[in-house]
């Protein structure tokens, strides 16, 4: 019994050691909890959690975003009879007026350090004050440097020390799917940040503007975040927030925002022209219908009907005519309205394009020369 001891009692030994120390290093072998690991899942869960908050983001573009206050006098008749043509027709319209100051809320963001601003021109349009109010608690008067109400962007500057300015980012590049922060000032409640992601970009025939290419987002946009600022996961600004779709006035996850480059384009020209320059043709386009595409024979073809021309337009001496069919501009096909206007008003003026029509079922080449885009006062 002894001599058996001898023999098996230190392979027996040297075997528990070792099955006690692979215990202790893989113990979910044996259906055992590994040690420290509620410890590592915290650790993971904290891990995660940083990975996933967008704290550095907004405190990296906040302290470029504003808050505007704006204020107006107005005037209207002390009776609301003294509004009757009636009673006007009598008395005339020497009548006393009542004036009263009305004030708006809105958003605006730092793009410089010099104090350039970018916002909304409805939140600015027709505003004899407009109040700066920083993130640090500073306030300001700004002057408006100028404004483009077919893109509703405006430039506002302000004259103070040691300003903040966001980061621009490639609105470009954004892809559907990805993270947006709005940063604005809805409701008066001062700097709130709301979530969501891009839910479509390049969005138009809205009726908002005259030049649309909107990015939509569901992170919720409500009155007062106009002229705010639409970031991404790093705090760069791809957007300027500027309206909702709703039916009740609140958010209903439909937001739109002005992409950043068109931003940028906009505030630059304003800065150096004092207004937007744009390419201009002098026609009026119409959507070809399914029955007119029959009547021209344009099965399988994009194309839009030059309804009419301005005279004296660069059009006219490029010998356009109403009834043509624009087939193509400068090599892209014709196939909608608003996105062949945009194309000629993006072309530096002076610049020549060739037009490819349609004339009594004959092809024509035609080359014109871009004029600038006359202002609203001077069509």
């Amino acid at each position: 019994m002894n001599q058996a001891l001898r023999y098996f009692g230190w392979p027996l030994l040297a075997g528990l050691l070792l099955a006690l120390l692979l215990i202790q290093r893989y113990p979910h072998w044996v259906g055992l909890d590994q040690p420290g690991a509620h410890g590592q899942a915290l650790l993971g869960a904290r891990s995660l959690a940083a990975t996933y908050s967008y704290a550095n983001a907004v405190d990296k573009a906040s302290p470029a975003v504003a808050n505007l206050y704006t204020s107006k006098l107005v005037s209207r008749a002390m009776h609301p009879l003294m509004e009757d043509p009636q009673f006007r027709q009598f008395f005339g319209d020497n009548l006393p007026r009542q004036q009263r100051m009305e004030s708006s809320l809105g958003s605006a963001v730092l793009i410089s350090h010099e104090g350039y601003l970018l916002t909304n021109n409805h939140v600015i349009a027709g505003a004899d004050q407009i109040i700066v109010a920083l993130k640090d608690g500073r306030e300001t008067l700004a002057r408006l440097v100028g404004s483009d109400p077919e893109t509703d962007l405006a430039v506002l500057k302000i004259d103070l020390p040691d300003l903040p300015a966001i980061a621009v980012g490639r609105s470009d590049r954004i892809r559907i799917g990805d993270v947006a922060l709005a940063i604005g000032n809805p409701f008066g409640l001062q700097q709130t940040v709301t979530m969501g992601i891009i839910s479509a970009t390049g969005r138009n025939q809205l009726g908002l503007n005259t030049y649309e290419d909107f990015i939509q987002t569901d992170a919720a946009i409500n009155p007062g975040n106009s002229g705010g600022a639409l970031i991404d996961a790093e705090g760069q600004l791809v957007g300027i927030n500027t309206a909702i779709f709703s039916k009740s006035g609140g958010s209903q996850g439909i937001g739109f925002a002005i992409p950043v480059k068109l931003a940028m384009e906009v505030m630059q020209s304003i800065i150096e022209h004092g207004r937007v320059i744009r390419g201009w043709l002098g026609i009026e386009v119409q959507q070809l219908t399914p029955e007119l595409i029959e009547a021209f024979g344009l099965q399988g073809r994009a194309g839009i009907l030059v309804a009419g021309i301005y005279r004296g337009s660069p059009a006219q001496q490029a010998n356009l005519l109403p009834g043509d069919i624009i087939l193509s501009i400068d090599g892209e096909a014709a196939s909608n309205g608003r996105r062949s206007m945009n194309q000629v008003a993006r072309t530096q003026p002076g610049q020549r394009i060739q037009i490819e029509i349609l004339r009594d079922g004959k092809l024509l080449q035609l080359s014109a020369e871009v004029g600038v885009r006359p202002t609203a006062g001077e069509q």
